[in-house]
């Protein structure tokens, strides 16, 4: 069966409105479209999506134009990204920040949604942001609710640049792989260690956020690093009331094991561990070092707690620029960019007593 026997009547209808607005046109812009063909924006950019593999059309920054027009892109209005995040405070408002500085350098604007770590489904928000418009997604969508592979199946269908923040997937029968861009997580844990066992440290602890996606990540860096015996906790979000047991059980097994250090995800996790430590007349750094991985407000902490900082900023920027790049040149091959954090030692890290 040939891809034309495939089609139904309506996207044959579609196909031959679109070509035919183009031959009169010259060059089309997405949102025109929605309204000439009357359908949704993520339906036309599918036909496109198609049409250009098919050498029919060429996509380009904004929308679709023939093959031999001369125009390369819309670029003289912009560009609209649309950008969805599971929260908005702590971790994510750097990460926006710095997409909003690129943003701003490619005369671009972001259009920003915000979703949550329980969230059961991505899908209507992103959908809304297709059909309000958006050129290209970038994206931190939730990896482990029960939609989270359907989400990314549509994302990878979607018909524009779509870049993942802090997550990578891969979709379809041959595992074709997202564009994305994530830190280095197990980088910063191993320099944690590394910065504990220079002061002397041999038994190095961490207690890791029980739900947090960073968690395997800074997991794995933090045991490829250690030489001797691990000892973990997984311990409830801060703010619950579970977490203040949890955090004694860790100090408690700290004391049985002889372990002087720990690493603690995240920020918040880490300065209620030490206000646990004064509560049980334990120093830090005197008889606990500490290093915080997130840096959101360990800074902040008496005494500063020396924190592995993940480049936020930074995350935020090579989104927008790739989606950018994506849109200027949508054959090129995807790219996925890993950014190193950094270690900001401060207070709260010392020889051991």
């Amino acid at each position: 069966m040939s891809t034309s026997d495939k089609r139904g009547p309506l996207q044959v209808a579609r196909r031959a409105r679109l070509l035919e607005a183009l031959q009169r046109d010259g060059v089309l812009r997405i949102s025109d479209l929605t309204d000439t063909l009357g359908a949704a924006a993520v339906t036309i950019r599918r036909d496109i999506a198609q049409m250009a593999s098919e050498g029919l059309v060429r996509r380009v920054h904004g929308g679709v134009a023939l093959p031999s027009s001369e125009i390369s892109d819309f670029s003289d209005i912009g560009g609209s990204l649309g950008m969805l995040v599971p929260s908005l405070d702590y971790y994510w408002p750097d990460v926006v920040r710095g997409a909003e500085e690129a943003a701003r350098e490619q005369d671009m604007k972001i259009v920003l949604r915000g979703s949550s770590y329980e969230s059961e489904d991505d899908l209507p928000l992103l959908t809304r942001l297709v059909e309000q418009g958006a050129d290209a997604l970038i994206v931190a969508p939730r990896m482990d609710a029960p939609t989270s592979a359907r989400t990314i199946e549509w994302l990878a269908d979607a018909g524009i640049p779509v870049v993942l923040l802090e997550r990578t997937a891969t979709a379809g029968p041959h595992h074709e792989v997202l564009e994305s861009v994530v830190t280095d997580h197990a980088l910063g844990a191993e320099m944690a260690v590394r910065h504990l066992q220079s002061l002397g440290h041999q038994r190095i602890g961490a207690v890791l956020a029980e739900h947090s996606p960073t968690t395997p990540h800074v997991r794995r860096g933090w045991l490829a690093a250690l030489e001797v015996e691990p000892v973990e906790f997984f311990v409830p979000d801060a703010a619950m009331p579970s977490c203040a047991a949890a955090l004694d059980a860790a100090l408690d097994r700290c004391r049985e094991t002889g372990t002087t250090a720990l690493i603690v995800h995240a920020d918040a996790e880490a300065i209620a561990l030490v206000q646990r430590c004064e509560d049980r007349g334990l120093s830090v750094p005197g008889d606990l070092s500490v290093v915080a991985y997130d840096d959101a407000v360990a800074g902040l902490f008496s005494p500063a707690l020396t924190a592995v900082r993940p480049p936020r900023g930074s995350i935020g920027r090579a989104a927008v620029r790739l989606a950018a790049d994506r849109l200027a040149d949508p054959d090129r091959p995807a790219h996925r960019v890993v950014i190193s954090p950094s270690l900001r030692i401060r207070q709260s890290t010392a020889p051991p007593a």
